[in-house]
């Protein structure tokens, strides 16, 4: 596949115990492509890097969320290993875009993500642009075409925009609006000053629900549960995505669109921890980390415990 690369295993480094103590001693790196997975009764977490950032571009955005995936890689190795032994987490490797077409990468993704799902593995995509959800959702839908598919995005825009030739990370859900019959979407950490009229008219449109991130708040914590609840109720799975710009820039400089005013990780890890104790969540991924402002790795170390509660929420 010209578009996906195997993730070299040096990559995983740390601290050396000889026991699976730390991450980089449990994680394996495969080969999606030719591996065959083993189906025994444990749970399998497979890891899948969407390194490209030619979205971003497109939608006029700071470059250099290509290295994403990486970056949470290295913060991740370190972490200590409390996860069950028969819990498996595989590195899949990476979809890249080595010549500017996007097209080409997102469906690339969808093929890895429909992949993995059709072996019994839960995806966790590591970004990359957020026109990574594009490719996510196609590749959610291939494998479960007469599945209600509900999407919840933590982020502090719609990314609602218009398609004007040709898809951007601005773009997304109005292409998976545009391309579904249903179109369910729930997003959590708006900001006004990030999203023009014309925007929350689309929304509106569509019948996006959301909360301003002035109500997403730990203080309004029974409401949102409330709203979150309700949604996955009238859906058959959920697809989260997790946009690193929604968390204020005091946790999250590291990004393609920084905000001081976004939401705080107490609120995103309670939302995450009821979408995970759903039984409905079937993949989810993070993205727009932008290393080259990141500072002291904090970003790419807020995405790497992300993944690592994710895993920790859904192991059982």
């Amino acid at each position: 596949m010209k578009y996906y690369k195997k993730t070299n295993q040096s990559i995983w480094t740390g601290r050396a115990s000889h026991d699976q103590l730390y991450m980089h001693e449990k994680i394996r790196c495969i080969n999606l492509e030719s591996h065959v997975f083993d189906h025994d009764s444990s749970k399998i977490f497979g890891l899948l890097g969407y390194a490209c950032d030619e979205g971003v571009v497109r939608n006029q955005g700071r470059v250099g969320a290509v290295s994403g995936p990486d970056s949470i890689r290295k913060m991740l190795a370190s972490l200590s290993n409390h996860f069950k032994e028969d819990t498996q987490i595989v590195d899949a490797g990476s979809v890249t875009c080595p010549d500017k077409n996007l097209e080409q990468t997102q469906e690339s993704t969808s093929l890895s993500v429909q992949k993995l799902l059709s072996n019994k593995v839960f995806p966790i995509v590591l970004g990359g642009g957020h026109d990574l959800a594009y490719a996510h959702y196609r590749g959610i839908k291939k494998q479960y075409p007469n599945q209600t598919i509900g999407i919840i995005n933590l982020d502090a825009h719609f990314d609602l925009r218009q398609v004007i030739d040709q898809g951007t990370s601005g773009t997304p859900f109005y292409q998976i609006a545009q391309e579904n019959d249903t179109f369910n979407y729930l997003c959590l950490g708006i900001q006004k000053a990030s999203n023009n009229r014309e925007l929350y008219k689309t929304a509106a449109n569509f019948g996006v629900q959301y909360l301003e991130n002035d109500k997403y708040t730990i203080a309004n914590k029974s409401n949102v549960q409330q709203l979150v609840g309700d949604f996955m109720a009238s859906v058959d799975m959920i697809y989260l995505t997790i946009d690193i710009d929604g968390f204020s820039s005091v946790y999250a400089p590291g990004v393609s669109a920084p905000s001081p005013m976004g939401f705080a990780i107490d609120i995103a890890l309670d939302t995450i921890e009821q979408i995970c104790n759903s039984n409905k969540l079937i993949s989810c991924d993070i993205v727009e980390l932008n290393p080259i402002y990141d500072k002291d790795n904090a970003t790419a170390r807020l995405a790497a415990r992300l993944v690592y509660q994710i895993i920790q929420y859904l192991q059982g």
